[in-house]
């Protein structure tokens, strides 16, 4: 599986940094739905699922987390702590996050709007489907 890290160009002076985020552009879609996973507890994974269609781009804008990606064939462990680095998540990758700082701010970009039908929350069935 290959992990997609997209750079997200930071301009700053002594004021301070800024990352502007565009679709299509540095955001390889067109973004539907955006959200953000703040005030996490100490031990706590969240996700464990995967997409049918989503696509998502997730960045650490505050803080640090990890995730586990999983293809059904390969699982890879991957660190967000840069606010100028997204990390592009294709369809049908089952995700975990956890080890979440406690000043994170993870923020996920999303190609679609929420529908409950495209999750697969369910491990076993993600692997018939990965496969």
């Amino acid at each position: 599986m290959k992990i997609n890290f997209i750079p997200l160009q930071k301009h700053g002076d002594d004021r301070g940094s800024l990352v502007a985020l565009e679709e299509e552009n540095n955001i390889p879609f067109s973004i539907k739905r955006v959200y953000y996973i703040f005030d996490t507890k100490e031990g706590v994974r969240r996700g464990f699922h995967a997409h049918k269609k989503l696509k998502q781009v997730a960045i650490a804008v505050k803080g640090s987390c990890r995730f586990l990606l999983d293809d059904g064939t390969e699982r890879i462990e991957v660190v967000l702590d840069n606010p100028a680095q997204g990390l592009l998540i294709d369809s049908c990758i089952w995700r975990e996050m956890y080890d979440f700082s406690s000043d994170c701010v993870l923020m996920v970009l999303a190609d679609c709007h929420y529908d409950e039908n495209d999750y697969i929350r369910d491990y076993d069935d993600f692997l018939k489907q990965a496969r």
